[in-house]
């Protein structure tokens, strides 16, 4: 065989080779979808909904819209198989009765059955958009009736006063063993100027204290105030603590501000330790800054694996701008450096697009989350597979959602039952008449 035509066949069976790897990575599996509840749109019905939900012990959900701006309830049917029920809890008032307005993550709840959750705007704050009195945002409690039956009782927790301590509270809140509450703000902090043209400053990291006697107010502290350009830029919710009472998130901009983000960068992960003495201040620190081809622009938090390594998506970057998931090392001995690992590219095929959620792990140990895109072009729910070797993490698409009376375009971390189903929203999609649906609640089962 001449050297040439060898040239050749060797190239060809590579090239076929890359073809199977790339099929081989994306797997999909007959998983079942169940919409539970479309969102009718409306001031009482809602639509858009804000982050996930939230199961009680009594396996009601819980979860909020952003349009509508409500807190609701779905209670599961008494049979198996049949309609959840929507119970509307509470509708926010907006900052003209000192109430929050628009909810822009969604709830935690604690032991007793209270709900947590952040309002980007509303309150008492002195945030104004585009000439209007708006409000700074706010923390708000929700506490179900003492007798069934009964009205649950909102109580605001904390008014951003002003964009110093915080505008545009958006993201799941997190307790600490304590008690104390930890979120984050988009905007405000004290910090950066060049962040956006309408919101000052460049994002915050707060705690939320609860007072010592029941029925006074929460105390806020701003543990960090975001710079913008290398030192990160818009935080996102969903932040994660260790064992120490460490705090790690991740910022959508700043960052690398260098490479084909431009001007605003790609994004960061930061890390935020507690101070050695009691009163003093918190430090900041940025693990690792996006660059583009190793992923852009995370748009949720983290997920802490077994072995303290951190885990998230990142919505652009990578190949073609599709979003990654990543692993973020923790340093090994003799060093301080967090290794990032790139574990999947998506590539707006099959497989989805812009991965926007949190992760999850489920029980076998698989990172599962959703994205938009898909076959459909409407979203996924997907996991990921830990490999027997190497550091790709071979990818199944468990559901692709098609669009009304299903629903479109999943946003949200997913949550389970413990019995393998997993639930969450999506922003649009349903039955109701909004343009392309008002949004949807759903569950995929095996």
């Amino acid at each position: 065989m001449d050297r040439n035509r060898h040239s050749r066949t060797v190239s060809w069976w590579l090239c076929l080779l890359t073809v199977i790897l790339t099929l081989s990575s994306v797997a999909t599996a007959e998983w079942k979808e169940r919409v539970l509840y479309s969102f009718q749109g409306g001031a009482e019905a809602g639509s858009v909904p804000a982050g996930g939900v939230v199961f009680d012990k009594q396996g009601n959900l819980y979860g909020v819209t952003s349009d509508g701006g409500g807190v609701y309830q779905l209670a599961p049917p008494a049979q198996q198989g049949g309609a959840w029920t929507e119970t509307v809890l509470y509708v926010f008032k907006g900052n003209t009765e000192g109430d929050g307005a628009t909810p822009a993550g969604g709830l935690v709840i604690d032991v007793a059955g209270n709900l947590y959750g952040t309002t980007a705007y509303g309150g008492t704050g002195n945030c104004v958009l585009l000439g209007i009195l708006v409000g700074c945002g706010t923390v708000y409690e929700l506490s179900p009736p003492a007798q069934k039956g009964g009205a649950w009782t909102e109580t605001v927790l904390y008014s951003f006063p002003t964009a110093k301590q915080g505008y545009f509270p958006s993201g799941d809140l997190v307790f600490d063993s304590s008690g104390n509450l930890y979120g984050a703000t988009i905007f405000g902090g004290g910090f950066g100027t060049t962040c956006n043209g309408f919101y000052q400053y460049c994002g915050a990291v707060f705690e939320l204290s609860p007072p010592k006697t029941k029925g006074t107010q929460w105390t806020e502290k701003v543990l960090h105030g975001f710079r913008g350009g290398t030192h990160g830029a818009a935080p996102n919710g969903g932040l994660v603590l260790d064992s120490k009472g460490a705090i790690y998130g991740t910022t959508f901009g700043g960052g690398d501000e260098s490479g084909e983000c431009g001007k605003g960068g790609c994004g960061t992960v930061f890390q935020l330790k507690p101070p050695t003495q009691k009163g003093g201040a918190w430090t900041g620190k940025v693990l690792f800054r996006f660059h583009g081809p190793d992923g852009a622009n995370p748009a949720a938090g983290l997920a802490f694996g077994t072995t303290g390594n951190l885990y998230g998506t990142a919505s652009a970057g990578a190949t073609g701008g599709n979003g990654a998931v990543f692993e973020l090392a923790v340093p090994t001995i003799g060093s301080l450096r967090w290794k990032e690992t790139v574990l999947y590219r998506f590539s707006n095929g099959n497989d989805g697009t812009s991965p926007e959620s949190a992760l999850m792990f489920d029980a076998k140990g698989y990172l599962c989350g959703t994205a938009l895109g898909g076959k459909t072009h409407l979203g996924v729910v997907f996991c990921l597979r830990p490999p027997k070797s190497g550091n790709l993490w071979p990818l199944t698409v468990l559901y692709n959602l098609i669009g009304p009376p299903d629903g479109s375009e999943p946003k949200a971390k997913l949550i389970s039952d413990g019995l393998g189903n997993f639930y969450s929203t999506t922003q649009y999609g349903g039955t109701g008449r909004c343009q392309g649906g008002c949004g949807a609640v759903f569950e995929v089962s095996p």
